[in-house]
């Protein structure tokens, strides 16, 4: 059978990857990205470029998105000769960013009363993972549009997990972002307290690394507080976004997290002093500073 055509939109670092990646496995690409360099290096491939979502979204088998908040993923849907005027019946989108689950589940609902089925599938991993085709993929939607792109996800990631429900993968990939967000602030802060109180990083890190605080994120902590190496590809920007999405997830669910709201705003603290580019550890740099 023939490989279907994908449109694909958001060529950052991980959808440029992406993009390359399916191409050297014979897809069929359709690129659009603000960014015009990005999109002549895929064009150069083999890609074709249009000017309009709409016209994107009406040459393409599969639509995927790889952008950055759920507002624009938004704007792009609803947004004039944007996906929705331009998808055909019987198309699928696949939302590869992070995005807020309700405006995951809106989105989906609007497609599906054109006849288009959605999957949201947020990534683990990196960027080179993405070259290679081994991304972790956490994939939710119906069971029968799941499969029905399961092959081309499987060309993209080592690891492709099924959630449930439209929305699951989003859910899930918010609560995973907690989880590491947090862990590297609190982690951060904990060698921004032993510098500022005299104690000796290398042997705090010597001691916690020997009992159960052991994890990779202590170590990316580490790399950076101790070393001044800062290894961990995940900006402080993002993590910002990340944790904001979660608190207001919550909201929508009924309830609250003070370690996210406090992990949240040491973030959005940290971007608004100018340090949003910055890997997530560089966080550190801001406790060391920090003042009652």
């Amino acid at each position: 059978m023939s490989k279907p055509t994908i449109g694909f939109i958001g060529l950052g670092l991980m959808g440029s990857n992406m993009v390359e990646n399916l191409q050297k496995k014979g897809y069929d690409l359709i690129v659009m990205d603000l960014n015009k360099d990005a999109v002549a290096q895929c064009v150069a491939r083999g890609a074709r470029t249009v000017e309009t979502a709409q016209d994107l979204a009406a040459g393409a088998d599969i639509v995927m998105l790889c952008l950055t908040t759920s507002d624009i993923v938004e704007n792009v849907i609803y947004g004039e000769a944007g996906i929705l005027a331009g998808i055909k019946s019987g198309s699928t989108l696949i939302d590869f960013g992070t995005s807020i689950p309700a405006s995951t589940r809106k989105i989906g609902a609007d497609l599906a009363k054109k006849g288009v089925g959605m999957i949201d599938a947020p990534l683990g991993r990196t960027p080179a993972h993405a070259k290679d085709g081994l991304l972790n993929i956490m994939a939710s939607g119906e069971l029968e549009t799941f499969n029905k792109v399961k092959p081309v996800l499987e060309d993209q990631g080592e690891n492709v997990f099924y959630l449930g429900a439209l929305g699951s993968g989003h859910t899930t990939k918010l609560i995973n972002n907690f989880m590491g967000m947090t862990t590297v602030c609190a982690m951060s802060q904990a060698f921004a307290v032993a510098e500022r109180a005299g104690v000796d990083k290398q042997q705090l890190f010597d001691i916690m690394s020997t009992g159960p605080s052991s994890s990779p994120f202590m170590q990316f902590c580490k790399n950076y507080a101790v070393d001044n190496v800062s290894d961990l590809g995940f900006s402080i920007s993002n993590a910002n976004k990340d944790l904001h999405y979660f608190v207001q997830m919550l909201s929508d669910l009924g309830t609250e997290s003070k370690i996210a709201e406090g992990s949240s705003g040491y973030l959005q603290a940290a971007f608004d002093a100018g340090m949003g580019r910055g890997n997530v550890p560089e966080i550190f740099d801001y406790f060391c500073k920090l003042e009652k």
